[in-house]
Protein backbone atom coordinates (compact mmCIF):
# COMPACT_ATOMS: atom_id res chain seq x y z
CA UNK A 1 0.00 0.00 0.00
CA UNK A 2 2.90 2.30 1.17
CA UNK A 3 4.67 1.51 -2.57
CA UNK A 4 1.16 2.87 -3.97
CA UNK A 5 0.99 6.37 -1.94
CA UNK A 6 4.74 7.02 -2.96
CA UNK A 7 3.84 5.77 -6.69
CA UNK A 8 0.71 7.91 -6.43
CA UNK A 9 2.75 11.17 -5.02
CA UNK A 10 5.83 10.92 -7.41
CA UNK A 11 3.09 10.96 -10.54
CA UNK A 12 1.41 14.22 -9.31
CA UNK A 13 4.71 16.16 -8.39
CA UNK A 14 5.64 14.22 -11.86
CA UNK A 15 2.20 16.19 -13.23
CA UNK A 16 2.67 19.36 -11.03
CA UNK A 17 6.30 19.73 -12.71
CA UNK A 18 5.35 18.88 -16.08
CA UNK A 19 2.24 21.70 -16.23
CA UNK A 20 5.38 24.64 -15.00
CA UNK A 21 7.56 23.85 -17.27
CA UNK A 22 4.87 23.67 -20.09
CA UNK A 23 4.27 27.25 -18.61
CA UNK A 24 7.39 28.62 -18.28
CA UNK A 25 8.44 27.60 -22.42
CA UNK A 26 4.86 29.26 -23.45
CA UNK A 27 6.05 32.66 -21.43
CA UNK A 28 9.50 32.35 -23.63
CA UNK A 29 7.53 32.19 -26.79
CA UNK A 30 5.55 34.92 -28.89
CA UNK A 31 2.60 34.66 -28.34
CA UNK A 32 1.65 34.74 -31.98
CA UNK A 33 4.41 32.52 -33.14
CA UNK A 34 4.86 29.56 -30.66
CA UNK A 35 6.59 27.30 -32.26
CA UNK A 36 9.57 29.53 -32.30
CA UNK A 37 11.66 30.40 -29.83
CA UNK A 38 13.20 34.17 -28.99
CA UNK A 39 16.85 32.61 -29.92
CA UNK A 40 14.92 31.04 -33.34
CA UNK A 41 13.13 34.17 -34.13
CA UNK A 42 14.99 37.22 -35.88
CA UNK A 43 13.98 40.53 -34.96
CA UNK A 44 14.46 43.46 -37.02
CA UNK A 45 13.95 46.77 -35.20
CA UNK A 46 13.34 49.56 -37.45
CA UNK A 47 12.77 52.93 -36.58
CA UNK A 48 12.10 55.87 -38.46
CA UNK A 49 10.93 59.83 -38.02
CA UNK A 50 7.61 60.31 -39.51
CA UNK A 51 4.66 60.17 -38.85
CA UNK A 52 2.43 56.63 -39.63
CA UNK A 53 -0.01 58.52 -42.02
CA UNK A 54 3.13 59.57 -44.50
CA UNK A 55 4.15 57.23 -47.35
CA UNK A 56 7.54 55.98 -45.54
CA UNK A 57 5.09 55.68 -42.48
CA UNK A 58 2.53 53.22 -44.34
CA UNK A 59 5.08 51.29 -46.30
CA UNK A 60 6.87 50.02 -43.17
CA UNK A 61 3.33 48.87 -41.67
CA UNK A 62 3.09 46.92 -45.30
CA UNK A 63 6.84 45.93 -45.62
CA UNK A 64 6.31 44.15 -42.11
CA UNK A 65 3.18 42.64 -42.28
CA UNK A 66 4.11 40.61 -45.33
CA UNK A 67 7.16 39.60 -43.88
CA UNK A 68 5.82 38.41 -40.90
CA UNK A 69 3.44 36.36 -43.22
CA UNK A 70 5.54 35.43 -45.87
CA UNK A 71 8.08 34.32 -43.80
CA UNK A 72 5.36 32.33 -40.77
CA UNK A 73 6.87 34.63 -38.04
CA UNK A 74 10.31 33.40 -38.52
CA UNK A 75 11.76 37.15 -39.41
CA UNK A 76 9.71 40.04 -37.40
CA UNK A 77 10.45 43.88 -38.48
CA UNK A 78 9.36 45.90 -35.28
CA UNK A 79 8.18 49.35 -36.28
CA UNK A 80 9.31 52.12 -34.60
CA UNK A 81 7.54 55.67 -36.29
CA UNK A 82 7.38 58.92 -35.08
CA UNK A 83 11.02 58.88 -33.33
CA UNK A 84 9.56 57.42 -30.91
CA UNK A 85 12.65 55.12 -30.34
CA UNK A 86 15.37 57.09 -31.38
CA UNK A 87 15.13 60.54 -32.31
CA UNK A 88 16.04 62.14 -35.87
CA UNK A 89 19.69 62.78 -34.90
CA UNK A 90 20.17 59.54 -33.02
CA UNK A 91 19.13 57.09 -35.46
CA UNK A 92 22.27 56.49 -37.48
CA UNK A 93 24.26 56.12 -34.65
CA UNK A 94 22.15 53.76 -32.87
CA UNK A 95 22.12 51.81 -36.32
CA UNK A 96 26.08 51.40 -36.91
CA UNK A 97 26.35 50.67 -33.11
CA UNK A 98 23.18 47.97 -33.59
CA UNK A 99 20.89 48.66 -31.14
CA UNK A 100 18.46 48.79 -34.18
CA UNK A 101 18.84 47.09 -37.09
CA UNK A 102 16.85 48.99 -39.89
CA UNK A 103 15.88 52.90 -40.66
CA UNK A 104 15.26 54.64 -43.20
CA UNK A 105 16.49 58.19 -42.77
CA UNK A 106 15.75 61.25 -45.59
CA UNK A 107 18.70 61.49 -48.41
CA UNK A 108 20.16 65.07 -46.66
CA UNK A 109 20.78 63.08 -43.66
CA UNK A 110 23.08 60.84 -45.12
CA UNK A 111 25.55 63.20 -46.53
CA UNK A 112 27.59 63.76 -42.86
CA UNK A 113 28.99 60.71 -43.89
CA UNK A 114 29.21 60.82 -47.85
CA UNK A 115 28.67 64.16 -49.15
CA UNK A 116 28.61 63.36 -52.22
CA UNK A 117 25.44 62.22 -51.70
CA UNK A 118 24.21 65.80 -51.43
CA UNK A 119 23.41 65.84 -55.37
CA UNK A 120 20.14 64.77 -54.56
CA UNK A 121 19.87 67.72 -52.55
CA UNK A 122 20.64 70.24 -55.60
CA UNK A 123 17.43 72.43 -56.44
CA UNK A 124 15.58 71.24 -59.79
CA UNK A 125 18.00 68.62 -60.24
CA UNK A 126 15.32 66.40 -61.17
CA UNK A 127 11.50 66.83 -62.74
CA UNK A 128 9.75 64.23 -61.25
CA UNK A 129 10.61 60.74 -59.17
CA UNK A 130 10.79 58.13 -62.63
CA UNK A 131 13.97 60.68 -63.16
CA UNK A 132 15.49 60.33 -59.51
CA UNK A 133 14.78 56.79 -59.82
CA UNK A 134 16.67 56.56 -63.14
CA UNK A 135 19.32 58.35 -61.52
CA UNK A 136 19.80 55.90 -58.46
CA UNK A 137 20.03 53.12 -61.27
CA UNK A 138 22.72 54.46 -63.13
CA UNK A 139 25.93 53.75 -62.94
CA UNK A 140 27.07 56.71 -60.88
CA UNK A 141 23.80 56.51 -59.09
CA UNK A 142 25.22 52.76 -57.93
CA UNK A 143 28.48 54.37 -57.09
CA UNK A 144 26.80 56.35 -54.42
CA UNK A 145 25.57 53.23 -53.25
CA UNK A 146 28.85 51.74 -52.78
CA UNK A 147 30.11 54.66 -50.68
CA UNK A 148 27.64 53.45 -48.42
CA UNK A 149 29.19 50.04 -47.54
CA UNK A 150 32.06 51.63 -45.81
CA UNK A 151 30.49 52.85 -42.87
CA UNK A 152 28.84 49.36 -42.23
CA UNK A 153 25.96 50.22 -44.26
CA UNK A 154 23.70 48.25 -47.05
CA UNK A 155 21.28 49.94 -48.64
CA UNK A 156 18.19 48.07 -49.76
CA UNK A 157 16.21 50.75 -51.84
CA UNK A 158 14.46 54.17 -51.84
CA UNK A 159 11.47 55.10 -51.28
CA UNK A 160 9.99 58.70 -52.31
CA UNK A 161 8.42 61.41 -50.33
CA UNK A 162 7.80 63.43 -53.01
CA UNK A 163 8.85 67.01 -54.08
CA UNK A 164 9.59 69.93 -51.39
CA UNK A 165 7.53 72.79 -51.14
CA UNK A 166 8.16 76.35 -49.56
CA UNK A 167 6.11 77.49 -46.36
CA UNK A 168 6.69 80.60 -44.38
CA UNK A 169 4.82 82.91 -41.66
CA UNK A 170 6.11 86.24 -43.16
CA UNK A 171 5.42 86.74 -46.43
CA UNK A 172 4.05 84.90 -50.13
CA UNK A 173 7.21 83.46 -51.63
CA UNK A 174 6.86 83.79 -55.45
CA UNK A 175 10.14 85.52 -56.39
CA UNK A 176 13.90 84.25 -55.89
CA UNK A 177 14.39 87.54 -53.30
CA UNK A 178 11.17 86.92 -51.14
CA UNK A 179 13.11 84.34 -49.25
CA UNK A 180 16.07 86.81 -48.45
CA UNK A 181 16.50 87.34 -45.08
CA UNK A 182 13.77 84.55 -43.70
CA UNK A 183 14.99 81.51 -41.29
CA UNK A 184 14.44 78.85 -42.90
CA UNK A 185 14.25 75.18 -41.25
CA UNK A 186 16.77 72.97 -43.56
CA UNK A 187 17.64 69.21 -42.80
CA UNK A 188 21.41 68.64 -41.95
CA UNK A 189 22.99 68.91 -45.43
CA UNK A 190 25.71 71.88 -46.73
CA UNK A 191 23.95 71.78 -50.04
CA UNK A 192 20.67 73.16 -48.36
CA UNK A 193 22.48 75.12 -46.12
CA UNK A 194 23.81 76.44 -49.16
CA UNK A 195 20.45 76.51 -51.43
CA UNK A 196 19.21 79.27 -48.49
CA UNK A 197 22.73 81.33 -48.36
CA UNK A 198 22.96 81.92 -52.19
CA UNK A 199 19.53 83.86 -51.71
CA UNK A 200 20.36 86.17 -48.50
CA UNK A 201 18.13 83.46 -46.66
CA UNK A 202 19.28 81.94 -43.00
CA UNK A 203 19.36 78.24 -42.72
CA UNK A 204 18.86 76.49 -39.38
CA UNK A 205 19.53 72.79 -39.19
CA UNK A 206 16.72 71.45 -36.94
CA UNK A 207 15.35 67.61 -36.23
CA UNK A 208 12.08 67.09 -37.93
CA UNK A 209 10.36 66.42 -34.73
CA UNK A 210 11.25 69.76 -33.05
CA UNK A 211 9.87 71.72 -36.52
CA UNK A 212 6.51 72.10 -34.78
CA UNK A 213 7.63 73.73 -31.68
CA UNK A 214 10.37 75.72 -33.42
CA UNK A 215 7.63 77.18 -35.79
CA UNK A 216 5.00 77.94 -33.05
CA UNK A 217 7.83 79.66 -30.63
CA UNK A 218 9.00 81.75 -33.92
CA UNK A 219 12.85 80.29 -33.62
CA UNK A 220 12.04 80.04 -37.51
CA UNK A 221 9.90 82.21 -39.53
CA UNK A 222 9.73 78.92 -42.59
CA UNK A 223 10.82 75.27 -43.96
CA UNK A 224 11.25 73.10 -46.76
CA UNK A 225 9.11 69.51 -46.97
CA UNK A 226 6.70 67.26 -48.97
CA UNK A 227 3.11 67.76 -48.23
CA UNK A 228 2.83 64.56 -47.18
CA UNK A 229 5.58 65.33 -44.12
CA UNK A 230 3.98 69.17 -43.67
CA UNK A 231 0.51 67.92 -43.00
CA UNK A 232 1.63 64.79 -40.74
CA UNK A 233 2.55 67.56 -38.19
CA UNK A 234 0.52 69.84 -39.32
CA UNK A 235 2.97 72.38 -39.60
CA UNK A 236 0.52 74.39 -42.12
CA UNK A 237 -1.34 75.64 -39.41
CA UNK A 238 1.84 77.83 -38.10
CA UNK A 239 2.13 79.27 -41.87
CA UNK A 240 0.46 81.68 -43.28
CA UNK A 241 2.35 80.83 -47.05
CA UNK A 242 2.60 77.72 -49.11
CA UNK A 243 4.60 77.93 -52.49
CA UNK A 244 4.08 74.62 -54.78
CA UNK A 245 7.64 75.20 -56.32
CA UNK A 246 9.03 71.09 -56.50
CA UNK A 247 12.24 72.94 -55.92
CA UNK A 248 13.69 69.73 -54.76
CA UNK A 249 13.58 66.02 -54.19
CA UNK A 250 13.10 64.09 -51.07
CA UNK A 251 13.54 60.60 -50.31
CA UNK A 252 15.09 57.98 -48.25
CA UNK A 253 17.69 54.89 -48.03
CA UNK A 254 16.71 51.65 -46.64
CA UNK A 255 19.30 50.98 -44.32
CA UNK A 256 20.59 48.34 -42.61
CA UNK A 257 23.24 47.68 -40.29
CA UNK A 258 26.20 45.48 -42.58
CA UNK A 259 27.61 43.84 -40.21
CA UNK A 260 23.53 42.60 -39.55
CA UNK A 261 22.80 42.04 -42.61
CA UNK A 262 25.71 39.86 -43.64
CA UNK A 263 24.81 37.61 -40.38
CA UNK A 264 21.42 36.96 -41.90
CA UNK A 265 20.70 33.51 -43.35
CA UNK A 266 20.97 33.76 -47.42
CA UNK A 267 16.94 32.66 -47.74
CA UNK A 268 16.28 35.58 -45.61
CA UNK A 269 18.37 37.71 -47.40
CA UNK A 270 16.20 36.72 -50.28
CA UNK A 271 13.16 37.15 -48.77
CA UNK A 272 13.87 41.14 -47.34
CA UNK A 273 15.04 42.07 -50.82
CA UNK A 274 12.33 40.84 -53.18
CA UNK A 275 9.59 41.97 -50.61
CA UNK A 276 11.51 45.57 -50.34
CA UNK A 277 11.28 45.73 -54.36
CA UNK A 278 7.69 44.80 -53.85
CA UNK A 279 6.96 47.44 -51.36
CA UNK A 280 9.03 49.99 -53.10
CA UNK A 281 6.92 50.19 -56.54
CA UNK A 282 3.89 50.72 -53.89
CA UNK A 283 5.33 52.79 -52.15
CA UNK A 284 6.66 55.20 -54.76
CA UNK A 285 2.96 55.20 -56.36
CA UNK A 286 1.25 55.79 -52.86
CA UNK A 287 3.92 59.24 -52.41
CA UNK A 288 2.03 60.24 -56.08
CA UNK A 289 -1.24 59.69 -54.66
CA UNK A 290 -1.13 60.75 -51.28
CA UNK A 291 0.18 64.28 -52.77
CA UNK A 292 -2.18 64.85 -54.89
CA UNK A 293 -4.44 64.27 -51.92
CA UNK A 294 -2.71 66.35 -49.31
CA UNK A 295 -2.97 69.30 -52.06
CA UNK A 296 -6.27 68.90 -52.44
CA UNK A 297 -7.46 68.70 -48.89
CA UNK A 298 -5.15 72.09 -48.24
CA UNK A 299 -6.79 73.74 -51.33
CA UNK A 300 -10.50 72.92 -49.58
CA UNK A 301 -9.88 73.93 -46.31
CA UNK A 302 -8.78 77.79 -47.31
CA UNK A 303 -6.24 77.18 -44.42
CA UNK A 304 -3.44 79.01 -45.97
CA UNK A 305 -2.22 80.96 -48.94
CA UNK A 306 -1.52 78.65 -51.93
CA UNK A 307 1.03 80.44 -54.40
CA UNK A 308 1.90 77.88 -57.87
CA UNK A 309 5.22 78.36 -59.64
CA UNK A 310 4.71 79.31 -63.22
CA UNK A 311 7.30 77.81 -66.29
CA UNK A 312 8.36 81.30 -65.92
CA UNK A 313 9.26 81.40 -62.09
CA UNK A 314 11.29 77.90 -62.31
CA UNK A 315 13.10 78.98 -64.91
CA UNK A 316 14.28 82.36 -62.82
CA UNK A 317 14.63 80.23 -60.11
CA UNK A 318 16.79 77.84 -61.60
CA UNK A 319 19.25 80.26 -62.50
CA UNK A 320 19.11 81.86 -59.40
CA UNK A 321 20.73 78.69 -57.83
CA UNK A 322 23.39 77.89 -60.41
CA UNK A 323 26.23 78.49 -57.39
CA UNK A 324 24.51 75.97 -55.58
CA UNK A 325 25.88 73.50 -58.31
CA UNK A 326 29.85 75.56 -58.45
CA UNK A 327 29.48 75.07 -54.79
CA UNK A 328 29.10 71.15 -55.05
CA UNK A 329 31.27 70.71 -58.33
CA UNK A 330 34.39 72.78 -56.31
CA UNK A 331 33.81 70.25 -52.62
CA UNK A 332 32.80 67.44 -54.48
CA UNK A 333 32.57 66.14 -58.13
CA UNK A 334 31.47 67.52 -61.38
CA UNK A 335 30.29 63.44 -62.60
CA UNK A 336 27.78 63.17 -60.25
CA UNK A 337 26.12 66.55 -61.45
CA UNK A 338 27.15 65.50 -65.49
CA UNK A 339 25.25 62.85 -64.97
CA UNK A 340 21.99 64.55 -63.69
CA UNK A 341 19.11 63.90 -65.96
CA UNK A 342 18.82 67.80 -67.01
CA UNK A 343 22.48 67.55 -68.26
CA UNK A 344 22.37 64.28 -70.13
CA UNK A 345 19.19 66.44 -72.00
CA UNK A 346 21.48 68.52 -73.56
CA UNK A 347 24.60 65.84 -75.49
Amino acid sequence: MWRNRIHKQFVSVLILLTVLLISCQQQDYPTDNEQLSHEEQIVIRFSHVVGENTPKGMAAVKFAELIKQRSNGHVEIQVFPNGVLYKDGEEMNALLRGDIQMIAPAISKITTLVPEWSVMDLPYAFKNAEEVHAYIDSEVGQSLMKKLNDHNLFSMGVWDSGFKQLSNSIRPIQDVSDLKDLRMRIMPSDILAEQFLSVGAYPKRIDFNTVFHQLQKGNVDGQENTLTNITSKNLHSLQDYLSISNHGYLGYLLLMNNEFWQSLPKDVQTLLIETLAEVQEWEWQLAENLTTERLQEMEACSCINIHYFTDEDVQQWESAFEPVYKYYANNYSKKYILALPKNQSRH
